[in-house]
C-alpha cells in the first residue's frame, strides 16, 4: 500500500510550465531569447519532475489539494509512477522539440512564430497537468487546455486546408469530451460519490461494490469514447486530418502531448478509476482489448495505402497507440506493464520519425514516399534515424518497441488469449510492410534522372535532435528498466 506524501513541492513542474509560455510571449520580438525560454522551461520542468522521482520509487505518492469547489469536487494533484512516465517524457522531449522547431520554422520562414511557440509551451503545461491529475475533474480541465491551445497549431498555415483540418480536430476532440466525457464525470460522481482516483489500489478502483453494474458499464464506455485523444476507432479521424499542421506540431500531436494525454488518461481511468476487478468481472476489459486489436490492424492496413509520409505516420500512430490500451485492457501484469511502458517507448520512436519527415521536407521539399528514391545517400543521418524509429515500430530488438511487444505478447499468454498473439503478429508484418519500403527506396534505389534533391542534410538544429531521439529509443530497448521502474512503482507489477 503506497503512502501519501502531502507537499506543495509537486506543484513546481506545473509552475515552471505555467510561467514559461508567458515569458515566450513577452520576448516575442527577440527570437533567440524567446526560444531560449523554451529550452530553459523544458530543462527546469524536467529537473523538477525528476526531483519527485526518488520518493515515488520508494513507494510514496505525492499529493496536494489546491482547492475544493464543492463536496467531492476538488482541484487536486498527485504524482505516482504513472504520472512520472508521462510528465518526464513531455518535459524531456520539449527540449528536443524546441531545437527542432528553430530549424524548421526559421528554414521555412514561417509566420506567427511567437504564437506558435506560446501555444506549444501551453500544450506542455496541459500535458503536465493531465499527468499530475488526482481526480477526474482536474484531468478534465487540463485535457481541455491541451485541446484549446493546440487548435491554433493545427490551423497554423491559416489556409483552407489548415482551417478544415483544425475544424475536424476541434469537433472530434471538444465534441467527444462534451458528449461523452462530461456525462461520464457526472455518472461517476453519482455512483461513487467522489471524482478522486484510487491512487493506492488499481485492483478495486473508486467505484463501490454495490454500484449498479449496468451504469458502471455505461460510464466506462462514455469514458472510452469521451477520451478521443486516444484515437481508438471510430473516433480516430481527427488525427490524420491534423496532418495539415507543420511537422513539429505533428510530432507534438503524435509523440509528446496530445495522443499521449489520451492514452494516459484512459489508462488512469481504467486502472485508478474502475480497477482491474471491475474491468474483468463486467467484461469491459476484454471488450476494450478487442476494440484496440481491431484499431491496431485496421489502421496499419490503411497506412499501407498512403504515399504521403506524414499520412502514413499518422495511421501508424493510430495503430501504435492502441498497444497501450490493449496492454492495459488485457489486465495481466506483463501486458499492463508493456502497455504503460509503451507510453514512453512509442514517444521517442515516433517523434524520431516525425522529426525525420520534417527534415526531409525542409531539405528535399517532398512529402511523397514515391519521390524519395536515393535520398538516403544525400541525407544519411536523417534516414538512419528514420530506420531506427521504424525498427522500433516494427518491434525488432534491440529497439524499445520490441520490449513493448514482448511484454504484451507475454501478457496475452498469461490471459490465455492466443488470438491476441495473432493480432500482434499481423501488426508486426504490416508495420514492416509500410516502413521497410521507405528505407529501401532511400538507400537502395537510385535517384531518378533530373531529380532536384537538396545536396545534403537539413539544419543541424533539426538533425541533432532526431539523431539523439533515435539513439535514446535504442537505449530504452537495451535498458528497459529506465521506465519500467516507474511502471513497477505504480502497479506493483
Amino acid at each position: 500500500m503506497a503512502e501519501f506524501l502531502e507537499s506543495p513541492r509537486l506543484l513546481l513542474p506545473l509552475a515552471v510550465t505555467f510561467v514559461a509560455p508567458f515569458l515566450v510571449w513577452r520576448f516575442g520580438n527577440r527570437p533567440n531569447l524567446r526560444e531560449g525560454v523554451s529550452f530553459a522551461g523544458g530543462f527546469l520542468a524536467f529537473c523538477a519532475v525528476l526531483w519527485l522521482a526518488p520518493a515515488v520509487l520508494a513507494g510514496k505518492v505525492w499529493l496536494w489539494r489546491v482547492c475544493e469547489l464543492m463536496p467531492g469536487i476538488t482541484v487536486t494533484f498527485c504524482v505516482d509512477g504513472l504520472s512520472l512516465i508521462f510528465a518526464l517524457v513531455a518535459c524531456f522531449l520539449w527540449m528536443f522539440a524546441t531545437s527542432y522547431n528553430i530549424g524548421y520554422m526559421r528554414s521555412l520562414d514561417e509566420h506567427a512564430q511567437t504564437r506558435y511557440f506560446f501555444c506549444f509551451a501551453v500544450a506542455i503545461f496541459g500535458a503536465v497537468g493531465v499527468a499530475f491529475s488526482a481526480n477526474v475533474f482536474t484531468l478534465y480541465l487540463f485535457y481541455e487546455v491541451i485541446t484549446i491551445f493546440t487548435y491554433p497549431l493545427v490551423a497554423h498555415h491559416q489556409d483552407e486546408e489548415g482551417f478544415a483540418g483544425a475544424r475536424k480536430y476541434m469537433v472530434y476532440l471538444m465534441g467527444s469530451s462534451k458528449l461523452f466525457l462530461l456525462p461520464a464525470m457526472i455518472l461517476t460522481y453519482v455512483l461513487a460519490g467522489t471524482l478522486e482516483f484510487n491512487l493506492t489500489d488499481i485492483v478495486h478502483g473508486m467505484f463501490p461494490k454495490d454500484a449498479n453494474p449496468v451504469l458502471v458499464q455505461v460510464t466506462y464506455f462514455l469514458y472510452l469514447f469521451g477520451l478521443a485523444k486516444a484515437a481508438i476507432m471510430p473516433l480516430h479521424n481527427w488525427l490524420p486530418g491534423a496532418m495539415v499542421a507543420p511537422t513539429p506540431v505533428s510530432a507534438l500531436l503524435h509523440a509528446v502531448a496530445v495522443v499521449k494525454a489520451g492514452v494516459f488518461s484512459l489508462s488512469r481511468v481504467m486502472l485508478s478509476g474502475f480497477g482491474v476487478q471491475a474491468l474483468d468481472s463486467l467484461g469491459i476489459g476484454m471488450a476494450t482489448a478487442w476494440l484496440a486489436a481491431f484499431t491496431i490492424v485496421a489502421a496499419s492496413v490503411i497506412a499501407l495505402t498512403k504515399d504521403d509520409l506524414k499520412a502514413r505516420l499518422a495511421y501508424s500512430t493510430v495503430s501504435q497507440l492502441s498497444y497501450v490500451i490493449l496492454g492495459v485492457a488485457l489486465l495481466t501484469p506483463l501486458a499492463v506493464s508493456g502497455g504503460l511502458a509503451h507510453i514512453a517507448h512509442h514517444a521517442f520512436s515516433k517523434i524520431t520519425l516525425f522529426f525525420a519527415a520534417g527534415a526531409i521536407y525542409v531539405a528535399a521539399h517532398t512529402k511523397k514516399i514515391s519521390l524519395m528514391d536515393g535520398l538516403g545517400r544525400k541525407m544519411p543521418f536523417t534516414f538512419a534515424a528514420f530506420a531506427v524509429g521504424s525498427l522500433s515500430m516494427i518491434g525488432v530488438p534491440p529497439s524499445c518497441g520490441f520490449v513493448t511487444k514482448w511484454l504484451v505478447a507475454g501478457g496475452a499468454l498469461q490471459a490465455d488469449r492466443l488470438a491476441i498473439l495473432l493480432v500482434l503478429g499481423a501488426s508486426t508484418v504490416l508495420n514492416a510492410a509500410y516502413f521497410a519500403p521507405v528505407v529501401y527506396r532511400a538507400f537502395f534505389r537510385p535517384a531518378p534522372e533530373g531529380a532536384e534533391h537538396h545536396g545534403g542534410e537539413a539544419p543541424l538544429s533539426m538533425v541533432v535532435p532526431l539523431s539523439l531521439t533515435a539513439l535514446i529509443s535504442l537505449y530504452l530497448g537495451i535498458f528497459p528498466e529506465t521506465f519500467m521502474r516507474f511502471v513497477n512503482a505504480f502497479g506493483g507489477f
